[in-house]
């Protein structure tokens, strides 16, 4: 092979090389604008959550001074001042672990409902399945202050007004038509040889449902754990209907009752949001890497 050929490729591999880094990067100006807006939609997000945290650090006089940013720089005057008061103001420690006891059944209650609802739907024969599935689907669009009073009426009616059953019936039956929904897609999309096996081999509804469905299913029952245990634990509506003043009541009814009529106490509110929101993110991180692929999978079997 002559030099002159030998030069004539190397020039030809430098070109090749040179318009695939052109590539690359002309892909990646591309989707700048994409990425620009996934950086404003997080800044939003992310920018008062970090601002409601250094608040939570600093007194009363600080935060009436300056903005919370301003606290990022010496000297900081960090405090756990709030903290103490919150932590000190009665019935805030009975109401997180009224919180804990309304939440945690409420969450198992929904979920245990919903994943043998959900089976029933996606994979027993009976008469007016499709018909029954339709009718809990279109709950999902009643509005709940439509039905807060009438609920509330019939758990007088039953001695259950204030306690903590009246809100774990009322979570539950809230929650569970956006629950079955999502689950029965899921349990749908499952290979439907695997059940039929099974069938075959003599297993009955229950041993598929215990052994097969619910073990496949973790990832969108771990998803609707997230969302289950968030929307219950952050309520207010629901607790403050059903238990008022009771001394059931959860911790997010007291936060209400930190702030006078007249606006005082309003630098506990930090705080008190940071506490409230503390188990919730364990929760998340904890159940994070499921959330994604249950949720994505839910929603396009079926």
């Amino acid at each position: 092979m002559s030099g002159v050929q030998v030069e004539t490729r190397r020039e030809t591999a430098r070109a090749g090389a040179a318009a695939s880094v052109l590539d690359r990067w002309g892909h990646q100006l591309q989707r700048l604008p994409l990425h620009l807006v996934i950086i404003i939609f997080i800044a939003i997000w992310i920018v008062p959550t970090i601002g409601l945290i250094v608040n939570s650090f600093r007194n009363v006089q600080d935060m009436s001074n300056a903005g919370w940013w301003s606290a990022l720089f010496p000297p900081h005057g960090f405090s756990l001042d709030s903290y103490n008061q919150v932590l000190q103001t009665e019935n805030v420690a009975t109401s997180i672990f009224n919180s804990v006891l309304i939440t945690v059944p409420a969450t198992v209650i929904q979920l245990a409902i919903a994943t043998m609802g959900a089976y029933a739907f996606a994979w027993m024969k009976f008469p007016g399945k499709d018909i029954f599935f339709i009718v809990i689907v279109g709950l999902m669009v009643v509005p709940i202050q439509m039905t807060l009073i009438p609920v509330l009426q019939l758990f007088h009616t039953f001695g259950l007004a204030g306690t903590f059953i009246a809100v774990w019936l009322a979570h539950s039956g809230y929650g569970l038509p956006f629950e079955v929904f999502l689950l029965r897609n899921y349990l749908g999309g499952l290979p439907r040889e695997i059940f039929e096996s099974a069938e075959m081999d003599g297993a009955g509804h229950a041993v598929r449902f215990l052994r097969i469905a619910v073990p496949m299913t973790i990832p969108a029952i771990a998803s609707l754990t997230i969302f289950v245990f968030l929307g219950v634990w952050n309520d207010l509506l629901v607790s403050l209907t059903f238990l008022g003043s009771s001394p059931n009541r959860p911790f997010t009814v007291v936060i209400t009752q930190l702030v006078t009529s007249l606006g005082g106490g309003w630098q506990f509110l930090t705080a008190a949001a940071v506490l409230q929101m503390s188990l919730p993110l364990a929760v998340f991180i904890f159940l994070q890497r499921y959330f994604v692929r249950g949720i994505t999978s839910g929603s396009v079997k079926g």
